[in-house]
Parts: C-alpha cells; structure tokens; sequence
C-alpha cells in the first residue's frame, strides 16, 4: 500500500499540480507592468484566448479578480441591459448567478435542474419558447455536481427563441470542448485555476461581436467593461494588474499554441476515464448523469472523515456540500498512478473505519 512522504504533494483539488517552469515565475522579481512590453504580452494573451475560445471577432478582459467577479461583470455591465432573464440552476453555480441577479436587483427567473441531473431539454424549450426571455444564464458545467449541460441544444432552443446565451465555464474550458461562435454565445466566463492550470486570482470575460455591439451599462467602478475594454486596446488594465499571474498566463497560453489545446483535452478526457472505471470498480456511484471532463463527483462513506484523513497524509480531493460526495478534478499535472494511489488511500480509510466501528 501507498504510503505518502511528506516531500509529496498529490492534489486532485484545482488547480492540480502546475508545472515547474510556470511555477518558476512566481518566484522571480515582479516586472513593472506599465511599459511596451507588458502591453505586448497582454495583447498576446488576449489573442490566443480569443483563439482557444473560437470569439475571433470579439474581446477578452481580463480581471484580477476570482471567477466570481467575472459573473458579477456580466450581470452588471450586460444582464442588467434586459428586462426578462431566465438562470439555469442545477447547483452551486446556478445559484450563484440566482444570487448576483437578486443582489443587483435584477428579476431573474429559475429553471431548476436536479442536482446531478441532466436538463429536460424538451421542457426547457418550452419554456423559453413561453416566457418571452432576453437573455439566459447557465453553467456548461455545474462544477459542484459534475454535471455537463448540452450545450448544443441550449444554443439551438435560445436561437430560436432569440434569447442572449451567457455561459460560465470556468470549470469547462480547456477541460472539454467549448466554442462561442460555434454555440452562438454571447459571453462566456473563465477563470485561471482550472483548465488553464495556474494560480487562482484571474478571471476573464469574453465577449462576442455581436455583443460588443449590444453596448454595456456602468453599474461597477471596478468592473466597468467599457473602462477595461478602452484600457485593452493599448495592452493594459484600468488597475493594478495581479502581474506575475499574468505572465504565468501568458507562458501557459504559449505552450497551449505549441502543442494545440486537443493535446490538453485528450489527457484530461482520459484521466477522467480511467478514474471513473476505478469508481466502477468499487462500486462508487458517480453524482453527475453527463459527466464533464474536469472533474470526478462520486459517493463514498463517511466522506467528510475520508477527505480529513486523505488531508493529513498530504493528499487533497475537494469535499462538497452534497452527504457523503467528494470529487477529483482531472486537470493539470495528473497521471494514472496517482489515481490509482487516491482510490487505494481511500479504500484503505474505508476499512480502517468500518473496523474500528466493530
């Protein structure tokens, strides 16, 4: 059996484990960001995550900020242009785009989804077919469940219905397939400690030519897009910069050019996998119906007390508010050996428990 050094970090919390060199970066001397060449990485940046994010045509601000600060962006600087707005909640998530619009005033219908449930598309449709919406708000994946949403078909039901479509997928970019001219999208939120696998402390909003077109309101000294966009088009942000994050980034995006982000997806896809045929293995009941590639939920006993002992042992999986759910996420630095390790540290807890109960 495994038994973890104390030298060893494994983590299937995110971001994962980072690679050296990008690492590397937060340890040196911090550039002064007001220059030439600052300016010239963030355009940079901005150009391949325009690319990754197939919105060629549109625009990519960057916060320093958590994925939070993106959504609430977008509720205050677009959502708030509209008069009807329907939020697809199925979690965490969901109810975090309830809870902006509610905090900023904004009367926003719900369609609710199961936890770990797939939508009923065909209800869904209906809906929005009825209700006479502007623009709906949804997660590609409910990070909280696992679940993936078909994004194909809301993108079908809001084109017909000529609704705005604003998408978070943070947790789904660079973990699955994702395209906004593809699926006709408005906005989309991202943020840096998934599939982009640095540091927490970027988010980032990309927005569509069409609504770039559409004009934003100025309800955020912070936040404001219209200040952020007018700062970009000279390489720059309105506020100091989390600058070393971003050339954490930039060095990130570099390698996802070389390499092609298919790269990047194929190995997160086939983690996921093969942690999921582990949890077949044990009879471990996966909480999502349609599973993204990011992230693993599965039920286990006494999962509170298996997530506590993992910790001590210098090994982390992410805990949820859902009884007896933990969830692996499958990004960055990750290899079939270390799954292996988690799920026999977890069986070997399991049993350690089970017999001290007798």
């Amino acid at each position: 059996m495994f038994e973890n050094s104390d030298n060893e970090m494994l983590t299937f919390a995110f971001p994962g484990l980072i690679e050296d060199d990008i690492l590397a970066l937060g340890s040196k001397q911090i550039p002064y960001m007001r220059t030439s060449k600052f300016s010239k990485m963030v355009n940079e940046n901005e150009e391949i995550l325009k690319e990754l994010l197939d919105v060629k045509d549109g625009k990519v601000i960057t916060y320093t900020s958590a994925g939070t600060a993106a959504m609430e962006s977008v509720v205050v600087n677009y959502v708030s242009n509209f008069n009807k707005v329907l939020v697809i909640n199925g979690g965490t998530f969901g109810n975090r785009w309830r809870d902006l619009c509610k905090y900023h005033n904004i009367n926003a219908d719900e369609f609710k989804v199961v936890f770990g449930k797939d939508i009923n598309y065909t209800k869904l449709n209906d809906i929005i077919d009825k209700g006479n919406y502007d623009v709906l708000l949804c997660q590609h994946h409910e990070t909280s469940s696992g679940q993936l949403y078909d994004l194909d078909k809301i993108s079908t039901t809001c084109k017909n219905n000529n609704v705005r479509l604003v998408v978070d997928a943070i947790s789904s970019f660079m973990t699955d397939d994702f395209s906004m001219k593809n699926w006709d999208i408005d906005m989309a939120v991202v943020s840096s400690q998934k599939g982009l696998n640095i540091p927490p402390g970027l988010s980032f909003v990309a927005i569509a030519e069409k609504a770039l077109k559409q004009g934003f309101s100025s309800n955020n000294y912070y936040l404001d897009m219209e200040e952020n966009l007018s700062n970009l088009q000279r390489g720059q942000t309105p506020f100091s910069p989390a600058t070393v994050l971003f050339y954490q980034l930039h060095a990130r995006l570099l390698k996802l050019k070389k390499e092609g982000a298919e790269k990047t997806l194929n190995k997160v896809k086939e983690n996921a996998l093969y942690f999921r045929q582990l949890c077949k293995n044990n009879n471990w009941t996966l909480s999502a119906e349609s599973p993204s590639s990011c992230v693993t939920g599965f039920y286990v006993e006494n999962s509170k007390n298996v997530c506590n002992q993992l910790n001590k042992e210098n090994i982390y999986v992410m805990p949820s508010g859902s009884s007896e759910l933990l969830r692996v996420s499958h990004i960055g630095l990750q290899n079939k050996r270390e799954l292996d390790i988690v799920v026999n540290k977890i069986v070997e807890i399991q049993n350690n428990l089970r017999n001290e109960k007798r």
